[in-house]
C-alpha cells in the first residue's frame, strides 16, 4: 500500500504545482480612437460596412517572481502621428498602471513587439526597464528604412533616436530570431512581418498559454477569417496569415490570442478597473 500512497501524493503534488499561476496577464487601454473605422481599414478584403472600435493598449505580465513585464510602451500625447486617429480619450501609459497598484519604476522589462510610434514612443516613461527587441527590426528601423527604397512608414524619428540611445546605454537587448525564451515562461516568436521582423509574445502562466499578438494581428476579424492586415500592414501577407495559424497551435484556447487594437478585448475578459481586464 505504501508505494501506492506515495505515488498518489506525488501525483497530487505535481498536479497542484502545474496549476500554479506564475504570471497574471492584463490588457490596459490608454487611448481610444474616435475615427469611424471600418473592418476593411484593418483587414484585407474585410467588409466596408462593418465598423470596428479601435483602442490603443499595453499588456502587463505580472510575475510571482517579482517581474513586471510590459509588452509595448504606448505613446506620449504630443506625438503628431496620432492626429489621424482623432483620439477620443487618452491617459499616459504609465498612469494606467496605477489602476493595478504599480508605478512606472516598478516595470522591470519591456518587450517591444515592433517599433511603430504607437508601441514604442512611451518607452522613456519606464526608467528601470530592460528593453527587448528583435535585432533585425532594430537594424531596419534605425538605418535601412531611411535609405532609398526603404519603408519608414509608422516610424518616428524621435523614437529612433531614443532606441539608439537605449542601445548605447546598455538597456536594449537585441533578440536574434524566432522562438526564444527571454524570461522564464515568456517566449517571443517572429514570422508575421508586420514590420521587418516584428515579434509576438507567448506567456505560460502556469495555467494557460496566452499569445499577446500586438499588431501581428490588428483586430479579431483578421484572426477569425485569417485575413492579413490591410494595405501597408505587413511586408508579407502570406506570412501574416501563417503566423496567425501558428498562434492557434500555441495558445491554450482561441480566446487567449490577443490582437493589438480591437476594443472588443475589454468585453471578453473580467474587468479589473476602468480600461483594464485580466486575461484569464
Amino acid at each position: 500500500m505504501k508505494p501506492i500512497i506515495l505515488f498518489t501524493i506525488l501525483l497530487l503534488t505535481t498536479t497542484a504545482w502545474s496549476q500554479t499561476e506564475n504570471y497574471k496577464v492584463y490588457a490596459l487601454r490608454f487611448a481610444s480612437s474616435g475615427y469611424p473605422w471600418t473592418v476593411n481599414d484593418w483587414a484585407d478584403k474585410g467588409p466596408k460596412t462593418d465598423s470596428v472600435h479601435i483602442d490603443f493598449m499595453i499588456w502587463l505580465i505580472k510575475g510571482a517572481n517579482g517581474k513586471n513585464v510590459l509588452v509595448d510602451a504606448g505613446f506620449l500625447n504630443d506625438i503628431k502621428d496620432a492626429e489621424e486617429f482623432k483620439l477620443s480619450a487618452y491617459t499616459r501609459p504609465d498612469s494606467t498602471l496605477q489602476k493595478l497598484g504599480l508605478q512606472a519604476s516598478d516595470i522591470t522589462d519591456i518587450i517591444i513587439s515592433h517599433p511603430h510610434w504607437d508601441h514604442i514612443d512611451g518607452v522613456s516613461l519606464f526608467p528601470n526597464a530592460k528593453i527587448w527587441m528583435q535585432q533585425a527590426d532594430y537594424i531596419y528601423c534605425t538605418s535601412l528604412a531611411w535609405q532609398k527604397g526603404g519603408s519608414p512608414g509608422g516610424f518616428n524619428k524621435r523614437d529612433m533616436h531614443q532606441l539608439m540611445e537605449l542601445n548605447m546605454s546598455g538597456r536594449l537587448v537585441l533578440v536574434n530570431g524566432d522562438n526564444h525564451e527571454i524570461i522564464p515562461g515568456i517566449k517571443v516568436f517572429t514570422g508575421s512581418k508586420h514590420t521587418f521582423e516584428s515579434q509576438y509574445v507567448l506567456v505560460n502562466t502556469g495555467i494557460n498559454r496566452i499569445v499577446l499578438a500586438s499588431d501581428n494581428i490588428w483586430i479579431y476579424y483578421n484572426l477569425d477569417h485569417l485575413r492579413p492586415a490591410s494595405t501597408g500592414g505587413t511586408f508579407d501577407t502570406t506570412a501574416y496569415v501563417k503566423s496567425m495559424i501558428r498562434m492557434k497551435t500555441q495558445a491554450s484556447k482561441l480566446k487567449y490570442i490577443i490582437p493589438g487594437h480591437d476594443a472588443r478585448i475589454f468585453t471578453l475578459f473580467p474587468r479589473v478597473a476602468e480600461g483594464v481586464v485580466k486575461i484569464e
